[in-house]
């Protein structure tokens, strides 16, 4: 488990309103603990247990490339996704754009959705959990690769409600 999927854990917890969480794998232990809901601390303890072949680390000054600045494109590209609906994921876990390899994809863009029709799957732990529409309209934009990890409440599609 890498730090990512710890911090997405950690998210997922917290939003969840668990108070406590303890997961224990083979080589570490995590426990998150979270308060009332007037504190918005989050405590967490990482505990690594020690492996008899642990790999050797990477450097951990490795220069950092300077991000570029905000464009007037890039604004005027949310501008043009304002007037678009997004279809968010509702769990953390790998986005399917197709039911099973050998089928045809749930939705392309440029198709038309009604609410409730199911536009992708995403299999978390085993399980593989229809996504469906929450509104009618049509598929601007697919934001997710297929057989990509998603998170929780990340923008999945781009529907045109009109």
């Amino acid at each position: 488990m890498d730090i990512r999927e710890i911090q997405n854990l950690i998210k997922f917890v917290a939003k969840s309103g668990a108070t406590e969480v303890k997961l224990e794998m083979d080589d570490f232990k995590i426990t998150i603990k979270t308060t009332s809901e007037g504190a918005e601390s989050t405590t967490t303890y990482v505990q690594q247990v020690p492996v008899s072949n642990a790999l050797p680390q990477a450097p951990a000054n490795q220069p950092v490339a300077p991000t570029a600045p905000v464009t007037p494109q890039t604004t005027k590209e949310a501008d043009d996704n304002s007037k678009y609906i997004t279809i968010k994921s509702p769990i953390i876990g790998t986005f399917y754009r197709k039911p099973a390899p050998d089928k045809p994809v749930f939705v392309e863009v440029g198709s038309s959705v009604s609410k409730g029709d199911v536009v992708c799957v995403i299999e978390a732990m085993k399980l593989f959990n229809e996504i469906e529409s929450e509104i009618s309209g049509k598929i601007v934009k697919i934001l997710v690769d297929d057989s990509s990890p998603v998170e929780f409440d990340q923008p999945l599609f781009l529907v045109d409600p009109s």
